[in-house]
């Protein structure tokens, strides 16, 4: 009964004391007001006036959107921004993912309304957040002080964890691995050993949807893939601002995962064969052990009903050479995706009201969980999904996509209650074994530059992002040698400017964090 105390205890978790309230107080305006908006991600390159989101908060708070999206023509987030920015004329309301380093560039040239003051008169929800989480009004800061953005805030602690063929493991006599060496041992076996059972040596003994997660592994060797949930990002090491990809234990790591891309320990397709990696390899019985999310991987255990014996489970992260066990992926509380006032924008306390609705506790359960009494009931005080959303059998983050909730282009605050309700037995069990362990590590959440450190950065950083995941590529393809070409290497990100980027970010970092 361990996964049904700690499901009880994650739905109770991360509550936000708000202010008391009286009936009538999410009607924001007596006559409906029309406000624009641009609101644009790759999951909804659109806002849609018709998501039943949407005509409950327009219902409610009498406010209502109107479609302005430029750009909704492509999936990619960035080009529309740039062509709204190019269009000169900025809606009242702009969403979109990445939009931090966008109003903290533009905001404080007037393109973008500061909230600081509009939040502290008119949005009580949106202030006792703020107090009671001033780790996050520093990151969402620009370098003048301001805020700019609301933004999409994640909620809970666990995404990604270690699984694997638990019944492979017991065909082969294998015990579950516990460092880096029992680790390679096992896909050995998985290699060799047939624990499929067809006679044929086709097993993939690591795979992954997303080729960074092969990368990940470089933490074995005490390297880092990243410092936040966002991949190849830069980490704080005692309050230093550093790049993975420049590090001793990172170059150890991809060393060994040379060479087992070259023993045939690693899928051969692991950089092409992208997000259906996992489906088909799991589904095909080919898959031995990978690093993904709880909820959705935990929910491969289905193919037990074709599979026979079939069980896929979370494992504690095995120790690294030197002995640490850590797991560097975590949620983290902070995404730089949101949204913003726009500078023209000619009613902002209505706009910040409409922006507070969505940290009110009846805002915050429409935006996680939908429309009550259609797609979800309040029970003990939680909301609880109905038949509508878990009778389906369809995966529930794409179903509140279409209802307009769980939209990270929008400023919310998550409720991780709404995925505790889909993650079986198998994701519960591993969060509570990866809890017990304290494995997580902690995150960076970013920084916002002033015109200077700005400049650097977008002088120098697009090109030594290319160059590092061109070198990491073909070292594990065997195209150069780690080894010999390492000191080349440090000398040209010396030359291409990592030292100078390095700087501008722990410039920023110190005014922003007090370092």
């Amino acid at each position: 009964m361990r996964h049904l105390t700690l499901a009880s205890a994650l739905l109770t978790s991360m509550a936000v004391t708000t202010p008391a309230v009286a009936d009538g107080h999410l009607k924001i305006v007596d006559e409906p007001l029309e406000l624009t908006i641009h609101m644009h991600h790759k999951r909804y390159p659109a806002y849609n006036e018709d998501w039943p989101v949407e005509q409950e908060a327009r219902r409610l708070t009498n406010i209502h959107l109107k479609n302005a999206t430029i750009g909704s023509n492509t999936d990619n987030s960035g080009e529309a921004i740039n062509l709204l920015l190019a269009s000169g004329k900025l809606p009242d309301i702009i969403g979109t993912s990445r939009i931090k380093d966008v109003v903290n560039q533009y905001g404080p040239q007037g393109a973008f309304m500061p909230l600081n003051d509009l939040i502290d008169e008119h949005a009580p929800h949106l202030k006792a957040f703020f107090e009671k989480r001033p780790d996050i009004k520093s990151a969402i800061s620009a370098a003048d002080g301001n805020m700019y953005y609301i933004p999409y805030l994640p909620d809970g602690k666990y995404g990604r964890a270690y699984f694997i063929r638990y019944d492979w493991l017991d065909k082969l006599g294998l015990d579950v691995p516990q460092n880096v060496d029992e680790v390679k041992a096992v896909l050995e076996a998985f290699r060799d050993g047939d624990p499929n059972g067809n006679g044929l040596k086709d097993e993939v003994p690591y795979f992954a949807r997303q080729w960074e997660e092969l990368i990940r592994l470089v933490t074995l060797w005490d390297g880092r893939s990243s410092g936040s949930d966002t991949y190849h990002d830069f980490y704080v090491d005692g309050g230093q601002i550093r790049h993975p990809y420049a590090g001793e234990g990172y170059r150890e790591g991809v060393k060994n995962l040379t060479e087992w891309y070259a023993e045939g320990l690693i899928d051969p397709e692991v950089f092409t064969r992208g997000s259906s990696a996992r489906e088909y390899l799991l589904s095909e019985d080919l898959g031995g052990m990978t690093h993904d999310w709880f909820a959705s991987t935990s929910g491969y255990n289905r193919l037990s009903s074709e599979i026979e014996g079939f069980v896929f489970k979370a494992f504690a992260p095995p120790a690294s050479i030197s002995g640490k066990r850590i797991e560097e992926h975590r949620r983290i509380p902070i995404k730089p995706d949101g949204w913003a006032i726009g500078g023209t924008n000619k009613h902002p306390v209505e706009t910040i009201k409409y922006f507070d609705f969505w940290f009110s506790p009846e805002g915050r359960n429409i935006v996680n969980f939908g429309v009550e009494g259609v797609h979800w009931t309040m029970e003990d005080g939680k909301a609880i999904f109905t038949d509508a959303i878990l009778g389906t059998g369809r995966p529930v983050n794409s179903q509140l996509y279409e209802l307009g909730a769980q939209l990270h282009a929008r400023g919310y605050f998550q409720d991780y209650g709404y995925e505790i309700q889909w993650s079986n037995e198998f994701a519960l069990e591993g969060i509570a074994l990866y809890d017990e362990g304290d494995y997580l590590i902690d995150q960076f959440l970013g920084v916002a530059f002033n015109k200077d450190e700005q400049a650097v950065y977008d002088k120098y950083w697009p090109s030594i992002r290319t160059y590092m995941l061109e070198r990491q590529q073909a070292w594990i393809l065997g195209t150069g040698d780690v080894e010999a070409d390492w000191d080349d290497y440090m000398a040209d990100l010396d030359k291409m400017g990592l030292n100078d980027v390095l700087a501008a970010m722990q410039s920023a970092y110190n005014r922003q964090y007090g370092g």
